[in-house]
């Protein structure tokens, strides 16, 4: 009986040792969540070839270089990203995902944006861990009912001058984001730049899961913060 006993802990012990070993291999060597996204992030992407074009050929349609004036719309060089951190069996890790399938329009006035809204196909978000993404397309943002994400900004924003090619500008935008069916009033810095006949944008939002119904992401051994950010590279063409 006390051999049975022994066995029974000893095999115990080697279930212990082998979860908590494999969790600290994941959070500390098999996860890869990217850094955050930067200045450098946005001219890099606004110097990537879209469609076939080469990274200057973008077309100006004739018009003075530093006329911005008309309607722009995103290119698939453009992501969004969602970040939270998390733990997994006490061991720190991040958790990314993201996606280019972002839709809308950014509509300019000289140096003023009048109109900009856009929208993210949340299907579409893909991390380093496919049970990561299924709890997320399910459980979590419940995409079957919300299949989409939405910005909208509610003032326009007047950038004083048009920047030089390569120059970027920061400013503050104040918008309606849409999550999960609940849209909240938010407000953040966004740079932006133009260069090679393109219009980037850089920034990230704060996102508290509970302001928009979301569920902590929370499952099972994993155990996440109670918020998050949405980071974004957006490179617009005009149309």
């Amino acid at each position: 009986m006390k051999r049975h006993w022994k066995k029974l802990v000893a095999a115990l012990f080697v279930v212990i040792v082998l979860v908590v070993g494999g969790s600290w291999f994941y959070a500390k060597v098999l996860n890869k969540a990217p850094s955050k996204f930067d200045s450098k992030d946005l001219v890099a992407r606004l110097d990537l070839p879209v469609d076939g074009q080469t990274s200057t050929s973008a077309s100006t349609s004739g018009r003075a270089p530093n006329d911005l004036t008309g309607v722009w719309r995103p290119v698939s060089t453009s992501v969004v990203r969602y970040r939270v951190d998390e733990t997994i069996n006490g061991f720190g890790a991040t958790a990314v995902g993201e996606t280019n399938q972002i839709t809308g329009t950014l509509t300019i006035d000289n140096a003023t944006v009048r109109g900009a809204g856009f929208s993210v196909d949340m299907a579409s978000f893909k991390s380093d861990e496919s049970r990561r993404d299924s709890q997320f397309r399910g459980r979590i943002m419940d995409v079957a009912q919300f299949p989409t994400a939405t910005f909208n900004i509610t003032t326009p924003i007047d950038f004083g001058s048009v920047p030089a090619d390569g120059e970027s500008i920061e400013k503050s935008v104040t918008g309606e984001l849409t999550l999960h069916g609940t849209t909240k009033s938010v407000t953040f810095d966004v740079l932006a730049m133009r260069k090679n006949g393109k219009v980037g944008l850089f920034g990230n939002i704060p996102v508290v899961f509970a302001d928009y119904g979301i569920p902590n992401p929370s499952f099972a051994t994993v155990s996440t913060q109670d918020h998050g950010e949405l980071e974004f590279v957006i490179v617009l063409e005009r149309s």
